[in-house]
């Protein structure tokens, strides 16, 4: 384990207290909750253009994020939703913040098999969740530090919390392990993610169709 990740002993708080040491309070919660929700469709178009490493290269900032493919409970349609993630014992995890509240989390509860779209790969998997595990409070202190800022934006100092002290402020969250399906073919990496990666070769050939034609007006002005 990197050493700025190991955890602190049960029930000691070696760095003293600090602010975050309770879950933020319903209305910061749901200011928080509306402002992933206009987030999220801008992180979803950056996987979509062939660009989730590049969301991925400063995990202590931004965190580990995934897109996790699901299925609408009631509609039954296709909804992206970007988590972070941690892979912990060569397993991924992820949480729900919100708890049963979040609406993918219903999804994935009625419909466990999904789409996990981490940097560069696409495969199936099946949800579980693990809440109840026996070490799930290391488990989601992986998944918190791994989530970069998110986590101190929601109150929670996973690097400085001791046991004790992130249960309490982690109660209603979610703990969630995704495995690959038994069986299950491979998937491409388009249409998803990626399908629209082939913009960049429209902007690309109108850039130097773009510089082409002002050459050519320079040289006709010279002349």
């Amino acid at each position: 384990m990197h050493p700025d990740r190991r955890r602190p002993k049960e029930g000691v708080n070696n760095e003293g207290p600090h602010p975050s040491q309770h879950p933020m309070d319903d209305a910061n919660a749901e200011r928080l909750r509306v402002a992933f929700r206009r987030f999220n469709p801008f992180m979803v178009a950056m996987w979509r253009l062939g660009l989730g490493r590049w969301m991925n290269v400063w995990p202590a900032g931004s965190g580990r994020i995934f897109v996790l493919g699901h299925t609408g409970r009631r509609t039954g349609s296709p909804r992206w939703t970007p988590l972070n993630y941690a892979i912990v014992d060569g397993e991924l995890y992820c949480t729900a913040g919100f708890g049963t509240g979040s609406d993918w989390y219903r999804n994935v509860m009625a419909q466990p098999r999904v789409e996990v779209w981490p940097p560069g790969e696409r495969w199936v998997g099946i949800v579980e969740d693990v809440s109840d595990h026996p070490e799930r409070i290391r488990l989601l202190r992986e998944v918190l530090v791994a989530s970069g800022f998110a986590a101190r934006v929601a109150g929670i100092d996973p690097r400085r919390m001791d046991d004790e002290t992130l249960a309490a402020a982690t109660a209603p969250y979610c703990l969630l392990r995704i495995r690959r399906a038994a069986g299950a073919e491979p998937l491409p990496a388009h249409p998803r993610p990626g399908d629209r990666s082939w913009w960049w070769a429209v902007v690309a050939a109108f850039a130097v169709a773009l510089r082409a034609r002002r050459a050519t007006s320079l040289s006709r002005i010279r002349r």
